[in-house]
């Protein structure tokens, strides 16, 4: 099979039809397409995965790509030692930096150490690489016998407290080969007054309602900027608005035409109660909106203000830039009966809880980082 030397990357592609993105593979010189790399992310739409899980992992693929060619293998035919190889060069080759000046190089980091990527990160994608060359096995792309190489047989972890069945099939699992055992960091919690100040921070009444929002149900950043006005039932109650829930609370549907692409988790709809306070941050914002005549037209509840296109859907790195998760996926571990105690010490003046899961990038808090308290 030839090797190429192409340089691979995620590429986003808008339908003059229906105005649905698209992500796909292309080498960055000739803009070609990767056949078996813009497949799998069709893959993933195909199953109902979101347009940023789907751009995630176009990415990652990408990235797989161009390594394998920089270092002139066939990506069809991989071995252990190879991806081995690729696994530590992701956590040994320095990032590019995220800073420039007009006139020089980019800035090195403040520590003076080159920035690379996390053992986490690593292994996310490595889960992702792997996940593409079992695509291109089950499509007849690649060689069959990589299968065994990025996986293996290890004792269930749960073994000792279940059955192993009439044939022993459940003594042992299927783990991934190529994954760095890594320690979770657990949550960063805040206190009362560090969510109070954090809200301050925020200049738009549209962002406080928004951080406001998230520590209060404890949905998905992915979900936020999905749900219409139609779902905000703030009042105490909604069965005018043919509404059966009683008191204060959310709804957060999976929609697939939202014009922003945002996509719940979860496919079955859910209702997250609220506080009352959470009614005064949402009507600041809405005073906000009004003022704008081009959001008047648009159901989503949260929407561009200053920006064009102004009065459009938010999209979801614009709703990443007020508030950063510690991590995408910690946001969605928080059901509604454990923010009770969340919502039960609700602040009156802004709605918001004493613990937050989003927390505003670090330049946003230097009058914060003080206060902060220690990792745990």
């Amino acid at each position: 099979m030839p090797v190429t030397d192409s340089i691979w990357a995620a590429d986003r592609a808008v339908s003059e039809a229906d105005g649905s993105v698209r992500w796909m593979v292309t080498d960055t010189t000739t803009v070609a397409l990767h056949v078996e790399a813009t497949a799998f992310p069709a893959s993933l739409r195909a199953r109902g995965l979101s347009p940023n899980t789907e751009q995630t992992y176009a990415s990652r693929v990408a990235l797989f790509l161009s390594y394998r060619a920089e270092q002139r293998l066939d990506w069809r035919t991989p071995s252990s030692l190879p991806l081995s190889g690729f696994q530590r060069w992701l956590v040994t080759e320095p990032l590019p930096s995220r800073s420039h000046t007009a006139t020089g190089p980019p800035h090195q980091p403040p520590s003076g150490r080159p920035r690379v990527r996390s053992r986490n990160t690593a292994t996310l994608v490595m889960t992702v690489a792997a996940g593409f060359l079992r695509f291109a096995i089950a499509n007849g792309r690649a060689a069959p016998n990589i299968a065994d190489v990025l996986s293996q047989q290890t004792p269930h972890p749960a073994a000792r407290r279940l059955r192993y069945g009439e044939n022993d099939q459940f003594r042992t699992v299927n783990a991934a080969t190529f994954r760095f055992r890594i320690t979770e960091p657990g949550y960063e919690d805040l206190t009362s007054q560090q969510t109070t100040h954090i809200i301050d921070l925020a200049p738009l009444a549209r962002d406080r309602f928004l951080i406001a929002l998230l520590a209060c149900t404890g949905i998905r950043i992915g979900e936020a900027p999905g749900p219409p006005r139609q779902d905000m039932h703030l009042l105490a109650s909604s069965h005018t608005l043919g509404c059966t829930t009683d008191g204060p609370h959310t709804h957060v549907h999976r929609r697939s035409d939202n014009p922003n692409q945002a996509l719940a988790k979860t496919p079955k709809p859910r209702t997250t109660p609220v506080t009352p306070d959470l009614a005064t941050p949402y009507t600041d914002y809405r005073w906000e909106r009004d003022a704008i005549p081009e959001a008047a037209d648009t159901e989503t509840a949260f929407v561009n203000l200053f920006r064009p296109p102004l009065g459009q859907a938010m999209s979801y790195p614009n709703t990443k830039g007020p508030v950063r998760p510690p991590h995408p996926h910690r946001p969605a571990h928080l059901p509604p009966a454990h923010a009770a105690p969340l919502r039960r010490h609700l602040l009156a003046a802004r709605g918001v809880g004493p613990r937050c899961r989003p927390v505003p990038p670090r330049a946003r808090l230097a009058d914060v980082d003080g206060a902060l308290p220690p990792r745990r």
